[in-house]
């Protein structure tokens, strides 16, 4: 196995990880709110600390599901002309978009979102104006690192595309298939 098979094998491992905690994100979201509920509305008791919590949860598996969701090949796509060509030509509108759309789309909201939303907030130790709120850069560093881990998945299916244009290796059916949306 090549430098890049293996780079783009260890970035899949890294996002499949990044998934599973965006899934546990979400259940603990559903937790959080469903226990913030029942204190304000059945015990009569208040406070924005879990309200906020379950935004940033929300959020957070937002931002990391993201990769998860390219190396499992389920992102949205455009449908044109995409479901009538080959195997061999989705390969080539996939390397297109990827390297033409993706990276420079991700490489500059990572770099945009360091620095005008994370950095200033970490500098001053952004909290919450709310009362008992969290505190805010931490949040605000999982869009620029949401990016920054797009960017590294779609590496990684430029990595599988290359490789499987040039014959080296075989994709998985799952990394090529197209289910045409319902009308």
């Amino acid at each position: 196995m090549g430098f890049w098979s293996k780079l783009s094998a260890g970035i899949d491992r890294v996002n499949q990880l990044l998934g599973k905690a965006a899934s546990m994100m979400i259940l603990l979201s559903c937790v959080v709110s469903a226990a913030n509920a029942l204190l304000r509305y059945g015990l009569d008791i208040s406070n924005n600390w879990p309200l906020e919590l379950q935004w940033y949860l929300f959020a957070a598996a937002v931002m990391l599901g993201a990769s998860y969701t390219l190396r499992r090949n389920e992102h949205v796509r455009v449908d044109l002309i995409y479901s009538q060509l080959s195997d061999r030509g989705r390969l080539w509108v996939d390397l297109f978009g990827l390297t033409f759309f993706l990276m420079p789309a991700c490489l500059l909201f990572a770099w945009l979102s360091w620095t005008t939303l994370f950095y200033p907030s970490w500098l001053v130790m952004e909290h919450s104006l709310n009362s008992g709120g969290l505190a805010r850069y931490p949040i605000k560093f999982v869009v620029p690192f949401g990016f920054f881990m797009l960017s590294l998945q779609g590496l990684s299916e430029i990595i599988k595309r290359i490789g499987a244009l040039k014959g080296d290796i075989t994709l998985p059916a799952e990394d090529i298939r197209y289910e045409k949306p319902m009308q």
